[in-house]
């Protein structure tokens, strides 16, 4: 079903919704003008699609190890910091540089993640206990957030705030097929590290005794998690910004069709992420204003609803 899923939307993507002729007629167009028509496929279209496929893939599966690590159905990549401190990072880069130059954009957010996962190393120490790293985490999600609103308050003009914010609420829009493997390549590789980690994160679910007598270091799985995740997730935002709820909500999804097994949602987490930021991205393209919305608003307003229902059904449940 999520093969399916994914596979249609890739289609609808590249073939039906126009990302510079609203609703055109691929097939009419390659008919006129083949090169125009393999430009608006290969330049335009593909890399955007690409795009949504890495970076949804990513936050699904990086959002399965992370809740897997915390054993907490409400934890997202977003815990590690690393998120945060890539859009400071892009965010200070812009400012220096302007954001018409991508790959020193791409620079900064991968300097300002590393800089996160660096302090958040840091912080934890080295036997890194779960706790530890959710404190440390949470710590620099704010303080990188603090500081990029403080960067934004202080923008040299109106125009520099107004790119800042939009690149912030996540975007694929005019986005080359370098940048779609700058992130695609990354993602890729942590999603297959992480796939290697999977037999300890369900060991884990058994709880940390159960985890060590079945020869797992427990230290040594938080940092790769952690590390991995940030790694990836940290390439993704360099190019797109930052997206929330994707992370959060394809692991819940991919659990119910593992039996709740946490390692084994790994790879379903991955494909279900891919479709559900593929089918926002359509949404948006098709979103009657007159203009691209932030992918980030559309998934933020489908997935802030149902983050607070996951909150109330919990408390229901644990309701004596």
């Amino acid at each position: 079903m999520t093969r399916r899923l994914l596979l249609v939307s890739l289609v609808l993507a590249l073939f039906v919704f126009s990302l510079a002729l609203p609703w055109s007629d691929l097939g009419a167009l390659m008919a006129q003008d083949r090169d125009l028509g393999w430009a608006v496929l290969v330049d335009l279209r593909l890399p955007r699609a690409l795009l949504a496929i890495f970076y949804g893939a990513m936050l699904g599966a990086s959002g399965a190890a992370i809740q897997a690590l915390f054993a907490n159905p409400l934890a997202s990549p977003d815990l590690t910091g690393t998120t945060s401190g890539a859009a400071l990072g892009a965010v200070v880069t812009a400012y220096l540089f302007g954001f018409s130059a991508p790959l020193a954009l791409s620079a900064g957010a991968v300097i300002g993640a590393l800089g996160a996962l660096v302090l958040l190393l840091a912080l934890a120490g080295p036997r890194a206990e779960t706790a530890t790293l959710l404190l440390a985490g949470l710590a620099i999600s704010a303080l990188a957030g603090a500081l990029t609103t403080l960067a934004l308050a202080l923008a040299p003009s109106p125009f520099a705030f107004y790119d800042a914010y939009d690149w912030l609420m996540g975007s694929l829009v005019d986005r080359s097929l370098a940048q779609a493997a700058f992130a695609g390549l990354p993602a890729l590789l942590a999603i297959a590290l992480l796939l290697r980690l999977a037999p300890a994160l369900d060991a884990l679910a058994l709880g940390e005794e159960v985890a060590q007598s079945l020869g797992h270091n427990l230290a040594s799985v938080r940092l790769q998690a952690i590390c991995i995740s940030a790694f990836g997730v940290g390439a993704c935002v360099a190019i797109c910004g930052a997206i929330g709820f994707i992370g959060l909500v394809a692991p819940i999804f991919a659990r119910r069709l593992t039996g709740g097994h946490p390692g084994r949602a790994v790879l379903p987490a991955a494909l279900i992420g891919a479709g559900l930021l593929t089918v926002a991205d359509l949404a948006v393209r098709a979103a009657p204003l007159g203009r691209t919305l932030p992918i980030g608003v559309a998934t933020a307003l489908v997935g802030a609803p149902f983050f607070l229902w996951l909150v109330a059904h919990m408390r229901w449940r644990l309701r004596p």
